[in-house]
């Protein structure tokens, strides 16, 4: 983040040759970096074709995780990889286990650029014919891969500043192919593996890689219907479609969108903070809580509806450690959402609506806003950096890092009942 931001400073970086502040510098970085997609300048008119490709550079890095592309660039140079180093990557990577590491790793890789590259492949023809061919290719390259990280960077300036898909919205390639790139770098390697393994033998699936595809597929088709039925009534049936497709996925952590959600009702716009902050699936390029997360939580609500002793999914117990984990997670993000919202909207003096929308897509690294982000002034700069950075490497892991676990032993405390609801 860093290393982008001293690169983003210099004059190279711009199309005007000037020099970028640090605080703007970093913002873009960082924003980057964990994939996010906020922005303080149009991606296509402020910086320079250098610039674009350090933004994509980090991009790349952030969407595949740095641990991974540290060991990608360790095995190129030939140099091995100890024991700590791979229990590092298997949990940075969620591998199923350390004997197929290295063989998930470079499925990591292979099934990276076979997806960017098709996606670029897909929206050449439409970019090429509106840009030229040199910048056409550029443009292709940049958008799918934004796409496939879950970045939502784009350089569609030329339509208007902070355009992003807006010019697409009725064009069925450049929306399809984003939903498929969105989707596929959301879905996570694990769940590719399975489906690469097994063909459609769901029955042979692991257990995550049948509640992330289920849940995938509950989570784009009610929150469609909900805009087909309560937010496009007055597009025409085909734009209807691809607005409400691209709306139900790109909240997903993408943070494209083919139209204004400024104009959204605010039933609509809290429907949108929900879905960015479930995220995608874990060992993927989306962010936020992740699908399991929200999976186990709702498993172990029903099992306390039933009286049950522990929470259960297609007939595989869930373990105690992962509810634990869950309603960690869950806490940690509604906390650091609602309080970066409110210091934000406290500061700026913006409707609440607006900066939980801002603070939950900085959260969940999504990049999707309600054009209020080149408006915030330092203080607020600061908050989305900090929020945009715990996103990406992971509230936990920060709170694991300033907290010494303490050593207990076979010590418990006594236990105690304690009412709740």
């Amino acid at each position: 983040m860093l290393s982008g931001a001293f690169l983003l400073m210099l004059p190279i970086s711009t199309k005007t040759g000037e020099w970028t502040g640090f605080t703007d510098a970093l913002f873009t970085a960082v924003s980057a970096s964990s994939v996010t997609g906020l922005v303080l300048y149009d991606t296509a008119s402020r910086w320079s074709w250098f610039g674009q490709l350090v933004i994509l550079a980090l991009i790349q890095i952030g969407g595949m995780g740095v641990v991974t592309m540290t060991t990608i660039l360790t095995k190129i140079i030939g140099r091995k990889i100890g024991l700590q180093a791979r229990t590092t990557l298997q949990e940075a990577v969620s591998a199923p286990n350390l004997g197929e590491l290295m063989k998930y790793t470079r499925f990591i890789c292979i099934g990276t650029v076979i997806f960017e590259a098709a996606g670029a492949v897909l929206m050449s023809p439409v970019f090429i014919e509106e840009y030229g061919v040199i910048k056409g290719l550029w443009v292709s390259v940049f958008t799918s891969i934004s796409a496939f990280c879950n970045a939502g960077f784009d350089l569609n300036g030329a339509h208007g500043p902070f355009s992003s898909m807006v010019p697409y919205v009725d064009n069925p390639v450049i929306v399809l192919t984003l939903v498929f790139l969105i989707l596929t770098g959301g879905l996570g390697f694990l769940t590719w593996m399975d489906i690469r393994r097994y063909g459609f033998k769901f029955r042979k699936y692991s257990t995550q890689s049948k509640i992330i595809i289920v849940l995938e597929v509950i989570l784009v088709v009610v929150p469609m219907v909900y805009l087909w039925f309560g937010e496009y009534t007055d597009l025409p049936c085909g734009q209807r479609f691809l607005a409400s497709l691209f709306q139900s996925v790109t909240p997903r952590t993408a943070g494209f969108n083919t139209t204004d959600y400024n104009d959204f009702s605010g039933t609509g716009s809290v429907l949108t903070v929900i879905l960015m902050l479930i995220g995608g699936a874990p060992g993927s390029t989306a962010g936020g809580m992740k699908i399991t997360t929200v999976a186990v939580l709702f498993f172990t609500m029903l099992s306390y509806f039933q009286h049950e002793k522990s929470p259960a999914v297609f007939r595989r117990r869930i373990t105690n450690e992962a509810v634990s984990g869950a309603v960690a997670v869950f806490m940690l993000d509604f906390l650091i959402t609602m309080f970066g919202a409110m210091a934000i909207a406290r500061i700026e003096n913006l409707p609440f609506i607006k900066t939980i929308f801002e603070s939950a897509s900085a959260v969940a690294t999504v990049g999707l806003t309600m054009g209020i982000t080149p408006t915030l002034c330092t203080a607020s700069k600061y908050i989305l950096i900090f929020l945009m950075y715990t996103g990406r490497v992971g509230g936990l892991t920060l709170v694991f890092a300033a907290i010494t676990r303490k050593a207990t032993g076979n010590r418990q405390f006594p236990s105690d009942n304690i009412a709740v609801g």
